[in-house]
């Protein structure tokens, strides 16, 4: 019987998939490796690679403990080939009993096509199988989409909280309505006492991996002196068990809300262990259902939380298998501004935006609304390269992959799709920020004033971005009544503010301080 090398990524820690399960200990062989392509290809967060590296040789170690033949590669081994296709080839050469290659579907397209010329390019039997840890696969989510007009998510969660029944009575939803997020908005009251998140110290594998990524990746963005990753299953489960438990009750109500000094509020922090794969989403939505039922939970928490796993996650991931390659390129404004270098340093006069970059800076997270309304607001408002934020979100965030992030910024954030996933711009003023947050009172502009030098820039950057490009947004129904106050603007209130805000971009464009 033939014997096969069997490669696991560092997005596929799960000891359930069936490269693992159906392999055989005598004569099967695992390979995990850090190589330097995959971890520089963009130049990832510190704390994102040694959190991948760290639970990537956990990993390992379970699978050798388990009976399994292991080679693990380190980054700084003197047999590391600094890429997986020439790794995979070193390990074959290495075993000559090996004569096959096998590998579960990666979460990436250029991986993906890489992958697809392996058989080619090593001279052995190459199988590349899918990836059973979502609810829909890429072909679902074709078929779903063929003969509609639009693409929207909340369609497609209605289906799948039918087809896995979660969260129903019979055929209808439970409670009556498919969705809570009406009940999802509250800014978050001063004396709200959040219990602190589940975190966990580094152990001597980490601490080496903290050691490794200090020494080979200076120059990347952020640090590790804030490790607090769970690096195994049994962690991860620990710390949805926290979430479950102490978070998500009050997780609904207060989703949205921003607090200045408190990055982690009622979110989950559960993200970085579904898409690594030491979480699976069928049992944290069984979780969050079964909180529900059995009073542990209200209903739109329990909701808004399985929407966000059962439904934007696999609509995202579906999307992103849709569109590619061309969702990587689009540019429906055809904005070119830099992104401003205060981007790494969170050096800016704007409090909100300071605060979303140094929490993004310190522990490579922000929850989904500093990445949409506060930093995605400025990068659509000030049309900066869709490019350079795609690339910038992907290296600073602990929980992206391409398949997520990219759908997310090219058509959320950015609406550089042109609407085939947002069904319009998320752009505001300043008027948000305010409402959802406390950044308002520390910052070094007024929230309350429209134009001038001391004027919050979002509110008239969102009037300037309304004028500059009515021609393409003003035919879009839900824009509407943005466009009925643009109307009644006087010339002298329009042409404020257009003043206010060339003299913003232009600072911006310079790399002045703003």
């Amino acid at each position: 019987m033939s014997a096969s090398l069997r490669l696991i990524l560092g997005d596929q820690l799960t000891a359930s998939l069936p490269i693992i399960e159906e392999a055989d200990q005598s004569r099967d062989v695992f390979l995990l490796a850090e190589v330097r392509e995959e971890a520089t290809y963009v130049k990832h967060h510190k704390l994102k690679i040694a959190f991948l590296f760290s639970a990537m040789r956990h990993f390992a170690e379970q699978l050798t403990s388990d009976g399994f033949k292991v080679v693990y590669c380190r980054y700084d081994d003197s047999e590391n080939q600094g890429s997986l296709l020439q790794q995979v080839k070193h390990t074959l050469s290495e075993n000559s009993e090996l004569s096959e290659v096998m590998v579960t579907e990666p979460g990436e397209y250029r991986l993906q096509q890489s992958m697809y010329q392996w058989e080619y390019q090593l001279g052995f039997p190459v199988t590349v199988l899918e990836d059973p840890r979502f609810f829909s696969t890429p072909e679902d989510f074709t078929q779903w989409a063929k003969g509609r007009k639009q693409l929207r998510m909340e369609f497609f969660y209605r289906e799948m909280r039918k087809r896995y029944h979660v969260l129903m009575d019979g055929d209808a939803p439970v409670g009556g309505k498919w969705n809570y997020d009406a009940q999802n908005r509250e800014p978050m009251p001063a004396s709200e006492q959040v219990p602190a998140p589940c975190t966990f110290n580094p152990d001597p594998i980490t601490r080496d991996v903290i050691e490794l990524v200090e020494q080979h990746f200076p120059d990347h963005f952020g640090d590790t002196k804030n490790f607090y990753f769970a690096v195994t299953r049994e962690q991860a489960l620990e710390v949805l068990d926290t979430f479950i438990n102490e978070r998500l009750p009050t997780f609904g109500k207060y989703q949205d809300a921003m607090v200045e000094g408190k990055p982690w509020l009622y979110h989950s922090h559960i993200s970085f262990y579904i898409n690594c794969g030491l979480l699976m989403p069928k049992e944290v939505i069984e979780r969050a259902q079964n909180a529900y039922y059995n009073d542990g939970a209200p209903l739109n928490s329990a909701e808004g939380f399985i929407r966000q796993v059962l439904g934007w996650r696999e609509f995202v991931r579906g999307f992103y298998w849709h569109f590619m390659p061309q969702l990587k390129s689009e540019n429906f404004f055809n904005h070119h501004r830099k992104l401003p270098a205060f981007f790494w340093t969170g050096e800016t006069n704007m409090n909100c935006l300071r605060q979303c970059i140094k929490e993004t800076r310190d522990n490579a997270y922000a929850h989904h609304i500093q990445r949409l309304m506060v930093l995605g607001n400025f990068c659509q408002l000030t049309g900066l390269s869709p490019q350079e934020v795609q690339e910038w979100y992907l290296l600073v965030y602990a929980d992206a992959y391409e398949w997520v992030e990219l759908p997310n910024v090219a058509g959320m954030v950015l609406f550089a799709d042109g609407g085939n996933l947002a069904s319009k711009p998320y752009i505001s003023s300043g008027s948000y920020i305010n409402k959802m947050s406390d950044y308002c009172k520390n910052c070094g502009y007024k929230v309350t004033k429209k134009v001038g030098d001391d004027a919050c820039p979002f509110n008239y950057l969102y009037w300037r971005f309304i004028d500059e490009h009515e021609d393409k947004l003003r035919s879009n129904h839900r824009m509407a009544m943005m466009y009925r106050t643009y109307d009644k603007m006087t010339q002298e209130k329009l042409d404020a503010t257009r003043t206010s805000a060339a003299i913003f971009l232009q600072k911006l464009s310079k790399d002045e301080e703003v």
